[in-house]
């Protein structure tokens, strides 16, 4: 395996998806567009901006959905210092690892280190320790997990005779969850088709199959703040004095 270095790493940031649950503002603008914080700018600036801070100039936008706004506005990356790519969603390629195949497939990345980064993931993680992390593990895949979980709907414990006897509201669990970032050895691509075909999820499919392959998996453990962008009711509820620093205002 070849050692990390910033210059090895491209960030590919999944930009495609249609937002279907931030309908309707998504049938006017894609959710990667969605303006955050004082200044507004788009989600997918604060995490192309919080990248570039750890030396990553090199990204790939996995687009599909109203991808010309996307595309209008970052243009090359040439505006804020990095080099932007596109690779436009098919019918041929379905689903996040159906996107990062096609990828692959047309040279975008090969023999790099791919920093997997979904478009509607806020977190301020350390990206010069999770690479670190990555390389002194030797480790082919590595996620990102948050130690903890809030269920967004109440939670009952419920005793004899269907009494319920405890409830509680949005609790937060002590689970080990993905958080839609993870880093990945381009190499490790080359014969998923042979198995999962072009059409497949990245979380769901491509990672449970490396670990059936015997591949080196590890788990970088998160304890940072983090929101999933994915909902209006997350969005509404974006606390910005506790992701200040990833902020680029």
């Amino acid at each position: 395996m070849h050692p990390i270095g910033q210059e090895n790493v491209v960030a590919v940031i999944l930009a495609g998806g249609e937002g279907t649950r931030l309908r309707p503002y998504t049938e006017i603008v894609p959710k990667p567009m969605f303006p955050i914080g004082c200044e507004e700018k788009p989600l997918l600036e604060h995490i192309i901006c919080w990248l570039k801070r750890f030396g990553i100039k090199e990204f790939v936008l996995l687009v599909g959905y109203k991808w010309k706004q996307i595309r209008n506005y970052f243009g090359d990356g040439s505006r804020h210092g990095v080099s932007i790519r596109y690779s436009l969603d098919d019918e041929e390629y379905h689903g996040t690892g159906g996107a990062l195949l096609k990828a692959f497939k047309n040279g975008l990345f090969k023999d790099n280190t791919i920093l997997v980064w979904y478009g509607d993931i806020i977190a301020p993680i350390n990206i010069y320790d999770l690479l670190s992390f990555h390389r002194n593990r030797e480790s082919d895949a590595t996620v990102v997990l948050a130690d903890r979980y809030q269920v967004p709907v109440g939670v009952a414990r419920v005793g004899d005779e269907d009494n319920v006897v405890e409830l509680v509201e949005k609790p937060w669990l002590n689970l080990y969850v993905s958080i839609g970032v993870m880093v990945l050895e381009s190499q490790i691509l080359k014969n998923v088709e042979n198995s999962l075909g072009k059409s497949f999820d990245i979380m769901g499919d491509l990672v449970p199959w490396i670990i059936k392959r015997g591949h080196k998996v590890k788990a970088y453990i998160y304890r940072g703040v983090w929101y999933d962008v994915g909902s209006l009711e997350r969005y509404v509820k974006i606390n910005y004095d506790a992701i200040k620093q990833f902020l680029c205002e």
